[in-house]
């Protein structure tokens, strides 16, 4: 059987839980070498990789935080060495800290721009370093990056609305090489980070056309799109994955 993404090699950052994760398994599944990043879930990562290869497909786990900007090159030269080459970005590393914009401190301000916005541009430029005709640069971003529906997500927001406008100007960058940069937004997503039974989850599923949580892989699904051949010319695009919730 033909899998679209077969012999692709592609790094996920933050892969070891919630859409990192479901990401990683599905490109595998799609028949992608995959390298995932971790910050402190060793054995969550360990088991991801773990059953990647239950199931026949190649994976590695490599521990970086996205705020450490040598971890991140040094995660993107590792994925290389292993694999030999570079061919899918997924810049999945990310956090949020639900509360109100006045109580937010400044050091959950830095920890935020420092993971969502610096983590992905710096994962993103040593990428390019290896990338070839054909690659792809996938943003998670978030659909209150474009339209904020609800309250307690002020900064976080601000981050995301940096990753869709960095996707969008690096589109414009690297077209002629060949290269797709696309950033796919999550609505309300049931994971560890935004649990579905969570105290914000009310005013998020209410937002939202078709009154649920959506699951990992339904963004895996997106991703797994526009990792592959078929999404050849869609670029600079930011896409929502939101059950309606900006709609």
């Amino acid at each position: 059987m033909f899998k679209k993404l077969e012999g692709k090699i592609a790094l996920i950052t933050g892969g070891s839980r919630g859409i990192g994760a479901a990401i990683a398994k599905r490109l595998a599944a799609d028949g992608a070498n995959v390298a995932i990043t971790y910050t402190k879930g060793a054995d969550a990562a360990a088991s991801v990789v773990k059953e990647i290869e239950r199931a026949g497909g190649r994976a590695i786990a490599i521990q970086a935080d996205a705020a450490d900007a040598d971890a991140s090159k040094a995660a993107v030269e590792k994925t290389v060495a292993a694999f030999g080459r570079l061919d899918v970005l997924v810049n999945n590393a990310g956090t949020a800290i639900p509360k109100s914009f006045e109580e937010t401190t400044l050091k959950e301000l830095d920890r935020l721009i420092d993971v969502n916005v610096r983590g992905t541009m710096v994962a993103t430029q040593a990428a390019l370093k290896h990338m070839k005709n054909g690659g792809r640069i996938i943003m998670i971003g978030s659909s209150v990056g474009e339209r904020v529906g609800v309250p307690g997500l002020v900064p976080y927001s601000a981050t995301k609305g940096a990753v869709k406008m960095f996707t969008q100007g690096l589109s414009r960058e690297v077209g002629s090489r060949g290269i797709t940069v696309n950033n796919v937004q999550p609505g309300p997503i049931d994971t560890d980070l935004n649990p579905a039974k969570g105290d914000w989850a009310v005013p998020q599923k209410a937002a939202t056309a078709l009154d649920r949580y959506g699951q990992v892989d339904e963004v895996a699904a997106l991703v797994a799109f526009v990792a592959g051949p078929e999404s050849s010319y869609i670029t600079g695009a930011n896409l929502t994955v939101d059950g309606g919730m900006n709609a």
